[in-house]
């Protein structure tokens, strides 16, 4: 068995080392948008490139399952607070519940709009001094 056999049966035995694969594939993502300054998230250019080596055939699927898979089942411990909170006040299952999604839609909705007329007043103002500014030549 050559060292490149051995070198990719243990990635695809090892969970930590394929979730590592993907942790590199974001940062290789991160570096690229800082390095070529791009308006694209580095999370999303870094899974990007690593669907197009799936879909290309240049990495094994089955050299990634694994990993995947382990973070996937592990996803629910970044929501583990939000969970407890649910499973301690059940009432939020209901009318409750829909209410406070409500309240919070709202006024996200509220703050987003506010936001955006405040940036709009602001640039409009920024224009309209800017206009009017002698040439400094």
């Amino acid at each position: 068995m050559s060292p490149q056999q051995k070198a990719a049966r243990f990635v695809r035995h090892s969970a930590c080392l394929q979730a590592g694969l993907v942790i590199a594939f974001w940062l290789a993502g991160e570096a690229l948008v800082r390095l070529l300054a791009l308006p694209v998230p580095g999370a999303i250019l870094g899974l990007a490139l690593l669907l197009v080596l799936l879909a290309t055939g240049s990495l094994n699927p089955r050299s990634m399952r694994r990993g995947a898979d382990w973070l996937l089942a592990d996803m629910l411990l970044f929501f583990v607070p939000a969970v407890l909170a649910v499973l301690d006040h059940r009432e939020f299952l209901g009318l409750v519940g829909l209410k406070v999604l409500f309240v919070i839609l709202i006024s996200t909705a509220a703050v987003m709009l506010a936001t955006a007329f405040a940036v709009d007043r602001c640039y409009r103002w920024r224009l309209g001094h800017a206009r009017a500014e002698p040439d400094p030549r």
